[in-house]
């Protein structure tokens, strides 16, 4: 049987040395960090939202931008071309001025 006397010593060593350390410094109370937590995990939900809709409007945009250009390649918009590349019709040329240049 260990002698009294020497496990108070030690008791009393062990506590000396938790006392010169001192208490954490970021150390918060478990409310605190519980709801810290939860926050956190909140924004990153909303994030995961956020991000689903950006792909989600991405690809609907990528819909899009097929169908118009399937449709300026169709065949009846292709008088409008020329041999150069260059439209036949300026839609931001002043409508008196066509033909003069």
């Amino acid at each position: 049987m260990t002698c009294p006397s020497t496990s108070s010593f030690g008791l009393i060593l062990l506590l000396i040395g938790y006392a010169a350390a001192g208490p954490e410094p970021d150390l918060q109370p478990r409310a605190v960090r519980s709801s810290a937590c939860q926050e956190h995990m909140n924004l990153h939900d909303r994030l995961d939202v956020v991000e689903k809709k950006v792909e989600d409007t991405v690809e609907k945009l990528e819909v899009e931008l097929a169908a118009l250009l399937d449709a300026i390649e169709d065949p009846k918009w292709r008088p409008l071309m020329d041999n150069t590349g260059r439209t036949a019709v300026d839609i931001l040329e002043v409508p008196g001025q066509r033909g003069q240049s």
